[in-house]
This record gives structure tokens, sequence and C-alpha cells, in this order.
């Protein structure tokens, strides 16, 4: 059996002090909860600290993003080794709102400032391979736009994403990638794909990792589900067979909604 997993995913929300007292939260109130792995993934600039409240428990800390090169002169960005020497033994990867895959234009970008953070299909493949090459392990997100799913996409463009991200994975990537299933529609917008069709999206992503990687590994592959993960729907998301957590935003800025879904995860 695959272990459940849950994912916070905290985005540009937290400075050190919130972030450490939601991390000491976390840790109390589900730290010690057998049957989960639990991640939680703090702005770049609260690793260091949060880290020092999870050290000694089973909360295990995830950067948002990171940048394939050792090191070098690339202003902004965060190597591997960096995120490393912070605690982290997780990095998301791939995830819409780096990819610039918007399900609305955020205030002020025009059509063509979507993609301004400039992720696409190569570069996460690449920033998977150099994670895992690092030590880290990816959660590698992919996922359909409303109209792509209006246009009856949603499998095409899904089963791309994921045979683009495992390109010429070696069984030890394979091994440590985590998938999260993320519809653009849902995420931050309070709409949820029902429990029945993330599942059926779930397994189409599970049969091309088995295209990809063969059987075996599809079945040891945990894939997770985000958009919209709250208290109230996170029962039926993971009584699916083919869901295996959830990668959380909102619900995962506060200690009790979180460890509530963690509960939940454990029990399934």
């Amino acid at each position: 059996m695959r272990r459940p997993m849950m994912a916070g995913n905290w985005k540009m929300v937290c400075d050190n002090t919130a972030a450490v007292e939601l991390a000491g939260g976390i840790v109390a109130d589900a730290g010690q909860t057998a049957g989960c792995d639990i991640v939680i993934a703090p702005p770049f600039t609260a690793l260091s600290a949060v880290n020092e409240v999870t050290a000694d428990s089973p909360v295990a800390l995830a950067a948002q993003n990171m940048y394939w090169e050792d090191s070098g002169a690339f202003t902004g960005e965060i190597a591997a080794d960096m995120l490393l020497s912070c605690g982290c033994e997780y990095v998301i990867l791939g995830h819409s709102e780096r990819r610039g895959r918007f399900g609305v234009i955020p205030d002020g970008f025009t059509e063509e400032l979507r993609s301004v953070f400039g992720d696409n299909d190569a570069t996460v493949n690449i920033k998977a391979k150099a994670a895992v090459a690092a030590g880290l392990k990816p959660i590698v997100c992919c996922g359909e736009l409303l109209a792509e799913r209006e246009q009856g996409m949603t499998d095409a463009i899904v089963s791309d994403q994921v045979r683009a991200f495992l390109a010429g994975c070696s069984d030890a990537e394979f091994n440590a990638i985590t998938i999260a299933y993320e519809p653009v529609w849902a995420i931050g917008t309070g709409e949820v794909c029902d429990g029945d069709e993330a599942n059926r999206v779930c397994g189409i992503i599970r049969g091309v990792v088995a295209e990809v990687a063969g059987q075996e590994v599809a079945e040891a592959m945990r894939i997770l589900y985000g958009g919209s993960v709250k208290p109230d729907n996170v029962e039926g998301l993971m009584a699916q067979p083919e869901i295996d957590g959830g990668l959380v935003g909102g619900a995962s800025l506060k200690a009790d909604s979180f460890c509530t879904l963690i509960q939940v995860a454990a029990r399934n």
C-alpha cells in the first residue's frame, strides 16, 4: 500500500514569526500522527527558522521551487544544496503558478505575462532530475485550465505534462518523485474537482507512469490531489483508491484545519 501524504504549500504567505508559529502548531497537533507523511513548504525566507521547529519531529520540510544549477550567476534563484542546508527533504516543482497557468489572470498581469516565472514541461523535467541528484524528493505538479477541461482536453493535457516531466528519468528518479494533480481551475477558487473525477484523472496519470516506467513503479508512486482541499471535502477525496493525499494551499495556513486533513489521510 502507498503511504498517504499531506503537503502544505504556504505560497507567499507568512513572515518568519508567523511561519514558526504555524509550524509549531502543526508539530504540536499532528506531529506524532502515525500513518501519514506530513510536509510543509514555507517561503524560502522562513525555511531555516521553520526547520528549527520541525527538525526533531516527523514533519518534513519542502521548498516551493528550485533552480537546476549547483551555483553561479543566477540572481534570485535557489540551488538544491541551499535547500538541503535549510533542512529541506522535498521540493515542489512545476506548480501552475510557476508555469504561468492561471485560471484567472492575476491583477496587473496581461495575457503576455501569464508565464512570467517561466517554468514549462522541459524546465520542470530538468529541475526534477537535479533535485533527485542532490538528494531532494520532488513533488511535481500537473493540471489543466478550465477552458481545456471544457473542451474535453483534460486527459490529453495532463498526460502530456506527465510524459514530459518524466522523460528520460532513471529508476532512482522515478522512485523519488511524487505527482500532484492540481486542476488549475480549482486552485484557490473554492471549486473542487469531485472525488470520482479527481480519482479518474489520477488513474490516467498512473496509467501514463506505467507506460513510461512500468507497472511496478506506477503502483508505488504517490499521486496527490490539490485544489481547494478542505476539512469538509477531504473525506471524499481520500476515500478514492487512486488519490494518495493532498497538496494543500489555503487550508494548510491554519494548524487546526491542516491537522484535520492529516488525520483523515492517516485513517485512509
